[in-house]
């Protein structure tokens, strides 16, 4: 029922009652379910559900066939994935051969540079101390030159000095009669 239109009713409409439409019973939200029973039956009728179906089944084919090409990729990379490591650990190894070759050499060759540093060294000093012993040897030959010149020249002076002709004039003669003495 609906309540009377005045002037209360005009100035608070939520006082007023509505009241709602119906046909033969059925109001809006009947007629809205009677409606989806209609469609839902011409779209069985059509055949809606077959063709949902058949859009379900070939979307389910596409997916199992890309399914099927992520699990070849997947094992093409797999396998692509194991040659990689393997010719990685092959790169490993053979860098770990170069590397010990070059340790082996690098300790032959270290070895025969101390051998050669040893051999120079020992040259060397030998040199060295030929240098040295020939200094010496030079020096003593300079020093003894120097005595013998200061040694002359000292008898040189003794000589002139305590030798006059006459005394020379002795000399002489005993000299000369000791050659005759020691000729015999």
């Amino acid at each position: 029922m609906t309540a009377p239109l005045n002037a209360t009713t005009l100035v608070q409409p939520e006082a007023m009652e509505h009241g709602e439409a119906a046909f033969h019973g059925i109001n809006a939200g009947g007629f809205v379910a009677l409606s989806m029973l209609v469609v839902i039956a011409i779209l069985i009728w059509k055949g809606a559900p077959k063709a949902i179906g058949r859009a379900l089944d070939n979307k389910i084919a596409t997916i199992r066939q890309q399914l099927e090409e992520a699990s070849q990729l997947r094992a093409e990379a797999e396998a692509l994935r194991a040659e990689h490591q393997a010719k990685a650990a092959a790169a490993q190894k053979e860098a770990d051969q170069i590397l010990a070759h070059a340790r082996a050499e690098a300790d032959v060759i270290l070895a025969d540079a101390r051998e050669h540093t040893a051999a120079l060294i020992e040259r060397r000093t030998r040199m060295a101390e030929d240098k040295i012993a020939a200094a010496e040897r030079t020096a003593i030959a300079e020093v003894r030159a120097k005595a013998a010149d200061a040694a002359a020249r000292a008898a040189a002076t003794l000589i002139a000095n305590r030798l006059d002709a006459g005394s020379d004039k002795g000399l002489v003669d005993r000299t000369i009669a000791n050659l005759g003495q020691r000729v015999n």
